[in-house]
């Protein structure tokens, strides 16, 4: 898959949650969010990112999504205030199952930590997960996954 190396070019709002690793702050500060950005994390985890960016989003939303009844039920636990809101949503769905539900609008931004479906170690998921992304989100959306400088940015497949 062609890579591309990300840097820390993201608009800042407010200031990493406490309690976030150094590690995820990074990888939350180097997203290029925007207050409007509409934003899909694949594999959340407990949430712990996905409510960090949730906090430098105004108008915009994130949809966190697992396949772990036990992560989406920890990151629903967590998020109470981010989900009542409105700027944070969570699905449990395997990402290589994940659509667009009736009215939900595409996304402009996708990433994912530790995912082996995206950062090769299980390439024909990979193929599956970023089909489903493609079909999820803009024509202009962009993909990141964990492993460069903190980030490296996957070109999305488009017809």
């Amino acid at each position: 898959m062609p890579r591309v190396r990300v840097g820390r070019s993201a608009l800042i709002l407010s200031p990493v949650p406490k309690g976030l690793s150094p590690r995820l702050a990074a990888i939350v500060d180097a997203l290029p969010l925007q207050p409007h950005s509409r934003v899909l994390e694949i594999g959340c985890g407990p949430g712990a990112a996905a409510r960090a960016v949730a906090s430098r989003l105004t108008t915009g939303h994130i949809l966190a999504i697992d396949r772990s009844a036990t992560a989406i039920a920890q990151a629903k636990a967590a998020a109470v205030e981010e989900i009542v809101s409105g700027r944070m949503s969570i699905r449990q769905v395997p990402a290589e199952h994940f659509v667009l539900q009736p009215h939900e609008e595409p996304y402009d931004i996708v990433f994912a930590v530790r995912v082996g479906a995206l950062d090769g170690r299980h390439p024909e998921a990979g193929q599956q997960v970023l089909q489903r992304i493609a079909m999820a989100t803009k024509a202009n959306a962009r993909l990141f996954i964990d492993g460069g400088d903190p980030l490296r940015e996957l070109l999305i497949p488009r017809s």
